[in-house]
């Protein structure tokens, strides 16, 4: 069996919006939305990786807040795990510095109004009933 490898997504939250980013590479993921992350390094924990990741992508410095319950496969041997995240203190705002070419601040109603890949689907799902925000609509089906 192979050894799972996580990468790390953020639900980025401010004031009941989440930030979603457009991938603009590789190719095949250009033009469609995810949480920002990326790969939790050998004897890094997933929440450093995390405040990592949001630096080297996005020149913000965040902090981890709690675990989005589930794993979602990717493609392998990688696995998608989500931590809810909020914006230090004094912290610029995100700005696209690696992969992503444009950043939306989305609040609950908007969150379907992007395109997001197919992977990143249940991870924001989840975020989104963890965030009490009453009834949220579902993902449109393709």
């Amino acid at each position: 069996m192979t050894e799972r490898i996580v990468v790390v997504g953020a639900a980025l939250l401010d004031g009941g919006r989440l930030l979603a980013a457009r991938r603009s590479a590789p190719p095949e993921l250009a033009g469609r939305w995810e949480l920002p992350g990326g790969k939790v390094e050998p004897g890094e924990r997933p929440e450093a990786a995390l405040v990592r990741e949001l630096r080297e992508e996005l020149g913000v410095e965040a902090e981890a807040v709690e675990r989005v319950p589930g794993n979602w496969p990717l493609r392998t041997p990688y696995e998608l795990r989500v931590w809810t995240a909020r914006l230090r203190p004094g912290s610029p705002d995100p700005q696209p510095l690696e992969d992503h070419d444009e950043l939306r601040w989305l609040t609950p109603a908007e969150i379907w109004d992007v395109p997001w890949l197919d992977q990143d689907v249940p991870a924001v799902r989840e975020t989104l009933a963890r965030l009490g925000t009453g009834p949220v609509q579902d993902a449109p089906r393709e």
